[in-house]
Parts: C-alpha cells; sequence; structure tokens
C-alpha cells in the first residue's frame, strides 16, 4: 500500500475517533502496526490537527470563559486550567522518564474491554439519577487523572475515561463531555508542540512532512465532523452504545491475537 494511501487511512481513524469515546490512541497503534506505520511524531500532529479542527464549534463557548467579569466564568476557566496543568506535569514527567507507547495489541484490546464493561454498567446503575451541571474540584481532579490514565494505557480514551469519572461523580453528559473536550484542546496541542520542538532541535531532518500535512488535514475534516455528530448525540443518548462498540471490539483483537 502506497504511503499517502496509508496516511489517510491513519487521518481517517484519528479523526473519527480522537473525541469519541473509543480511544484515538489504540486505534492508531493498532492501525499503524498492522499496516507497518512506525512514527510517533506523526501520530502526535495530526492527533493536534483533529483538536484544532473541533475549536470553530466550541468558539461560542470559549468566547463566553474570556469574559473574566463574570464569577462563573472565572471558575470555569480556573478549573480547565488545573486540570490541563495537573495533565501536563504528569505529562512531562512521563517523557523525562522515557515513557513510550506500545503498540501490543492485548493489552490495548484489555483496555478497551474493561471501559466498555464499565460504560455500560456506569450507565445503567446511573438510570435515573439526578445529574448536576457544576464542574466540582473533585471532578477536576478526577478529570486530570483519567487524562494521565489513559496516557499510560492505550485503549482507555483519554475522553472515554474522564467522561466515565465524570459521570460517576454526578455531571451530566453534555456537561461531561464539555468539560473533558475543553480540558483535552490544550493538553493534546501542549503535547503535540512538545514533540514537534523536539523533533526540530534534534534536527530530524528524516521526517516526511507532506504525509504529516495530508494526514493532518484528514484527520482535522473528519474530526469536525465527527465532534458535531457526537455533540448532538449526547444530548439525547447515553454512552452505552459506545460501550458495546468497545466490548465488540475488545472480544474481536483478543480472538485474532490468540
Amino acid at each position: 500500500m502506497p504511503d499517502w494511501l496509508i496516511v489517510i487511512v491513519l487521518g481517517v481513524v484519528e479523526g473519527i475517533t480522537e473525541f469519541i469515546p473509543v480511544s484515538s490512541t489504540g486505534h492508531l497503534l493498532l492501525a499503524e502496526h498492522l499496516l507497518k506505520w512506525n512514527n510517533e511524531l506523526f501520530t502526535i500532529v495530526i492527533q493536534s490537527a483533529a483538536v484544532l479542527a473541533v475549536i470553530p464549534l466550541f468558539w461560542n463557548r470559549i468566547k463566553e470563559l474570556t469574559h473574566l467579569r463574570s464569577p462563573e466564568s472565572r471558575d470555569y476557566l480556573t478549573k480547565v486550567g488545573v486540570a490541563f496543568v495537573i495533565t501536563a506535569i504528569g505529562g512531562f514527567l512521563l517523557d523525562r522518564a522515557g515513557f513510550k507507547l506500545k503498540d501490543d495489541p492485548v493489552p490495548i484490546a484489555c483496555a478497551l474491554l474493561v471501559g466498555g464493561i464499565l460504560f455500560v454498567l456506569v450507565e445503567g446503575w446511573l438510570r435515573g439519577t439526578v445529574w448536576k451541571n457544576e464542574i466540582t474540584w473533585l471532578i477536576v481532579f478526577a478529570v486530570a487523572g483519567g487524562q494521565l490514565v489513559a496516557a499510560i494505557f492505550p485503549g482507555a480514551s483519554r475522553s472515554g475515561t474522564t467522561i466515565l469519572l465524570a459521570l460517576l461523580l454526578g455531571l451530566n453528559r453534555p456537561a461531561a463531555t464539555e468539560f473533558s473536550f475543553l480540558v483535552g484542546i490544550p493538553t493534546i496541542l501542549a503535547a503535540g508542540g512538545w514533540k514537534i520542538l523536539k523533533s526540530v532541535l534534534h534536527h530530524d531532518t528524516a521526517q516526511d512532512w507532506s504525509m504529516v500535512l495530508l494526514g493532518s488535514v484528514v484527520a482535522a475534516m473528519v474530526s469536525f465532523l465527527a465532534v458535531k455528530w457526537l455533540l448532538r448525540f449526547v444530548q439525547t443518548h447515553t454512552f452505552v452504545p459506545f460501550g458495546w462498540y468497545r466490548i465488540g471490539f475488545g472480544l474481536l483483537l483478543l480472538f485474532l491475537v490468540k
């Protein structure tokens, strides 16, 4: 398969899965494994492109948060900032320790399976719950911790883990989804910026930036459409379908690697 076609496939996979709670990293690592494509910088950059593409969907909300005279805006922005800083510090320490993502399909499948079961169980357990809109500090720390868990365990899903924890703490689905996304935007962009800077400083001339650009454009377009759909979906639906998808996909992967 030619490189340009591999890159398009990976861009589509990234765009669909970046914010949908099924683990973009897990899907990308598995796709790269199957397609014999091993390029960590490429993965980070197209993830950043997918995030940049959805900013217009949150533009009005972001503008609201810049009204710093509003106590509600200051409080929300502070909580997003604290969750980001905790995650950034944890991510930096992992990077300094030499942590590398593994493309072993077994732990990825297990993480997908466990996350799927938890989504189904939690949604069933919380049925009839009186949901709240308030982002508590406990939710802030849980979301930050969830992002780090997802960074360590491919297949856990950053959005899936953080949304699941927020649901468990009583936050309603639209609010949990929005907070997870707004914390994820600076987190993923910071990770992408850091990887790009390291590549430039280390004079990584072997990188084919035309392929990186192609993958980024594809990921951005697909991500915009996927998130636009998801934001409408969570208004009237639970996350159970994503849970069953994760369970099915996880079981399929375990069967294939036997």
